[in-house]
């Protein structure tokens, strides 16, 4: 049993397309199959080495780790030519030198006629000799009669009478294969059992079917599932969230959380929400899968993102919060991100948003948040503070159980509680009164730079 993830790297890997190798990726591993990755690059013009770079890095982020692969067509030409060469000896295909003002003209009567605009099959059963200077095409001889029956694991049964489809081009005359034609050599060639696929390919489906059937080839089981919607209903586009996999990563977002959500985009569980990645392999099946279009919403990405950072080791987080940090040039703040992890989690719903806020620890307070200033340090606040500070460095070891402890210490004999005592401090350290907890916000400073922001304030004095 295999699946296949086969983009054409024309563009981004975009959320539809990361949620169809998710699938194809849990359905292979469901049922003990593999898991294939094919770059469909046949558009020569469109497609680049960038776009390539951006789909394996993409799935490398998201940790969908193909068994097989990647292939790229562009590097299997001989054996497409050779198929379709073979079509053309078993009289299943024919070559075509229609040229481009022929077709034009053709459509044109067709339109004005009130016809479907197809290919006649002009060249269809002729013998004639070809026309100087054309190169021509190979065109596929479709059934003329009866249907074709697409036994659809989402979408159920689909029928398509063969005298709908006309007589595809399989070989082009710029020498390379078309879609339909490659996918159906490829899939065949690399023992694909089970195609998942949007279902923007439903139309495609008959098509390669009659191939398949005209070769003696197995058919494979479709499933195609339906897009995705924004939140309002419309076409998902990029002011919904339709950006780049890379993109989820660059703001932030954790792989598992993004897998996690594009699972629940059309396939549910009962009413599960979170679920390992053990667990989408256990319980995934395409048969599953919902008979109607999914709607993303951004927000319910986030909050899974922020269950995620609460709740999975922060020594697993680490390499992906170490990741935004070196990319906001704090990479001194790598050796404690899990500190910082413990710190900021329930603060932060994002990793990106957890860097910016780390960054007042590794970075000098340039200015106070003067309103708060005026109003938190006094006498009593200054006091307190410089009881604290003494505490602090007499400390043998830097840690934050003893950080707390020197806190609790200075509460008590100042006889105080935490607000006379918490904002100064923070004033100090960052330059707001808006932190994580008092011992974490020192501890994360570092000792000799917490006794240096307290010394600075200090020195400032009350206004």
């Amino acid at each position: 049993m295999k699946t296949r993830f086969a983009p054409s790297p024309t563009g981004y890997l975009h959320v539809g397309g990361a949620r169809t190798a998710l699938f194809s990726y849990l359905e292979a591993k469901k049922r003990g199959g593999s898991f294939i990755l094919r770059v469909e690059d046949t558009d020569l013009l469109r497609s680049t080495p960038a776009a390539v770079q951006a789909i394996l890095d993409g799935m490398a982020w998201l940790g969908l780790q193909a068994d097989e692969g990647p292939f790229y067509q562009t590097q299997r030409f001989a054996r497409y030519l050779e198929v379709a060469e073979h079509l053309i000896s078993i009289g299943a295909a024919y070559r075509c030198y229609c040229s481009k003002l022929e077709l034009e003209q053709m459509r044109a009567n067709q339109e004005a006629n009130g016809e479907k605009p197809r290919y006649n099959g002009y060249w269809r059963d002729r013998s004639d000799a070809p026309p100087v200077g054309e190169i021509g095409v190979i065109r596929f001889k479709n059934p003329a009669t009866g249907a074709v029956v697409v036994h659809d694991r989402v979408r159920g049964q689909v029928l398509i009478q063969n005298e709908e489809l006309d007589d595809l081009v399989i070989w082009r005359s710029d020498q390379a294969p078309t879609y339909n034609f490659a996918v159906v050599v490829d899939d065949h060639d690399m023992g694909v059992t089970d195609v998942i696929r949007g279902d923007d390919h439903l139309n495609n489906t008959p098509r390669q079917i009659n191939i398949y059937q005209s070769l003696g080839w197995d058919v494979p089981s479709f499933a195609h599932l339906l897009m995705i919607l924004g939140p309002d209903g419309a076409k998902l586009s990029k002011r919904h969230g339709a950006v780049s996999v890379l993109q989820y990563r660059d703001d932030g977002y954790l792989p598992h959380a993004l897998l996690n959500y594009l699972a629940r985009l059309g396939w549910s569980h009962g009413d599960q929400e979170i679920f390992s990645k053990a667990e989408l392999i256990s319980l995934f099946s395409a048969d599953d899968v919902n008979h109607s279009a999914s709607r993303f919403d951004v927000e319910k990405l986030k909050w899974l993102n922020q269950h995620y950072i609460k709740t999975l080791p922060p020594s697993e987080l680490a390499p992906e919060l170490n990741w935004h940090l070196e990319k906001r040039g704090l990479a001194q703040a790598t050796e404690k991100s899990v500190d910082i992890i413990i710190a900021l989690r329930e603060r932060a719903a994002t990793l990106l948003e957890m860097a910016e806020k780390a960054a007042v620890w590794f970075q000098s307070v340039e200015r106070y948040d003067e309103t708060q200033y005026a109003k938190q340090v006094n006498a009593l606040s200054c006091a307190a503070l410089s009881l604290l500070r003494s505490k602090l460095a007499a400390l043998p070891e830097w840690r934050v159980q003893a950080i707390l402890s020197a806190i609790e210490q200075t509460l008590d004999e100042q006889a105080i509680g935490m607000g006379k005592l918490g904002p100064v401090v923070r004033l100090a350290i960052t330059g707001s009164t808006i932190s994580p907890a008092l011992e974490h916000t020192i501890y994360l400073c570092g000792s000799a730079e917490a006794l240096a922001r307290i010394d600075a304030l200090l020195a400032r004095g009350t206004p």
